[in-house]
């Protein structure tokens, strides 16, 4: 029955706009079932903000349940506005290979000029805004969940608007919107770099300044365990983030004229996710003595991570190679953190900046030249040399260094202004009843006071 229902739903979304003189005009045909594909695809990657929501919650202590929900919803409210009143002019206006400079404000009151770097998809430019908002949205959600239960809501916000604003954009520009690194020859298909190493790095920044949460480490240099409150949450998200990322990268088509091409980046996509999930389990289970649940749910993640630059440009083989490396690297990253005394509450550095880096540079390893149509040249495993593998690292290293220091002087600037952390009392006490003056199981929390 239901398929039915999404056929009428499809053919009345169609018909109106395709016929026109008694004739189907193929042309408009053609362009609404692509937007119709853009919109659906952008739907489900604004789902992930609900795994994301469901993986912080519940990797966080129930104290602050609140805030880490409040600061998941807020933000696309906030990276919505920003990225309309300004980001997207940065990101995909006519400009030179820093910044785009051609329409900046609103984009363009819907006017459809200016852009000429995604010019190429023939959907309607706010079927095109939506898409990349979306992605806009996820940089911004990864802070969320490695500086929570000890940053002040305010300053959270703030950032957050100057990184959707003006940081994410900047980077995407370079990449997708026509800047040097496109030009260049640098291939991030979804945003491995753009997106997830943007908000992997702008985190790095405010962990770092923000210090650890109270108890962490010991004087004794001991890690203090400090366990999430419902790992059924985390599962739940972990799942929904894994059902998004089926918008995320084979949406970045943007089209559905190749149904060959999106086919296979289905395929790499969910082939490196089985694998990192497989690899972080057995990774896990061999320097921990037990299979954490954490981090074969991490392990799906950044094996999602770590295709998401290169899903169309490598085979499946490739992908399953990736998915390893990602999975066993998400595992090594979070202890390696908790080692150097980096608290990251959801292991968002190890998920989205290692596994960005890292995927971004596979790209430059595993490249096969056209295999969904690009022309990228072979990669290093290839035979295609170390040309395409430069490029990538040049990316990485232009990206990681613009985004770490200006993130860097943001989070310096709200620390000597108005604050960045809650206070040591608010800390103990949870940021919900501190910050938000509610808590999210108060029936619970009655009856363990009686």
């Amino acid at each position: 029955m239901k398929r039915w229902l999404y056929l009428g739903l499809l053919i009345t979304l169609i018909v109106p706009a395709a016929y026109a003189s008694g004739e189907i005009d193929v042309k408009k045909v053609s362009i609404a079932i692509d937007t119709v594909w853009v919109l659906i695809t952008g739907l489900l990657v604004f789902f992930m903000n609900t795994g994301f929501a469901m993986v912080e919650s519940g990797l966080a202590r129930s104290k602050n349940t609140v805030n880490i929900l409040a600061k998941n919803f807020i933000v696309f409210a906030l990276s919505s506005l920003m990225f309309w009143f300004i980001g997207w002019g940065i990101m995909f206006g006519d400009g030179n290979g820093f910044i785009g400079l051609t329409n900046l404000f609103f984009v363009n009151s819907g006017v459809d000029e200016g852009y000429s770097a995604i010019s190429w998809t023939q959907v309607p430019l706010w079927a095109k805004f939506f898409f990349q908002l979306v992605f806009a949205g996820t940089a911004a959600t990864i802070v969320s969940g490695a500086v929570a239960e000890r940053i002040k809501f305010i300053s959270f916000i703030i950032f957050s608007l100057l990184l959707v604003g003006f940081v994410y954009p900047i980077v995407g520009h370079w990449i997708w919107g026509g800047g040097f690194l496109q030009t260049l020859g640098m291939f991030d298909f979804a945003g491995s770099t753009v997106v997830h190493s943007v908000g992997g790095w702008a985190s790095l920044a405010g962990v770092l300044i923000l210090g650890p949460r109270l108890g962490k480490y010991l004087p004794n240099g001991e890690v203090r365990p400090i366990m999430g409150h419902n790992l059924s949450l985390v599962t739940l998200g972990g799942l929904i983030l894994w059902f998004g990322w089926f918008g995320f990268n084979p949406g970045s088509t943007m089209s559905v004229g190749d149904g060959s091409a999106i086919s296979h980046i289905f395929i790499t996509t969910n082939t490196a996710a089985i694998m990192a999930i497989i690899s972080s389990t057995i990774t896990s289970w061999l320097i921990q003595g037990k299979p954490d649940l954490t981090m074969i749910i991490n392990g799906c993640l950044a094996g999602l991570v770590a295709i998401t630059a290169g899903c169309a440009f490598v085979d499946v083989y490739s992908s399953a190679i990736i998915g390893i490396i990602a999975g066993i690297l998400v595992v090594i990253s979070v202890i390696s953190f908790d080692k150097i005394k980096i608290d990251d509450p959801v292991g968002a550095l190890s998920v989205h900046l290692v596994n960005g880096i890292f995927g971004t540079l596979a790209v430059g390893l595993f490249a096969k030249d056209g295999i969904t149509g690009t022309n990228t040249g072979n990669g290093l495993f290839f035979g295609g040399g170390f040309k395409l593998l430069i490029n990538q690292f040049i990316g990485v290293v232009s990206v990681g260094i613009f985004v770490f220091i200006i993130s860097t002087i943001v989070w310096l600037i709200l620390k000597w202004t108005i604050g960045i952390r809650v206070s040591r009392d608010e800390e103990l006490m949870g940021l919900d009843i501190g910050e938000h003056g509610q808590e999210a199981y108060p029936d619970f929390q009655s009856f363990l006071t009686k």
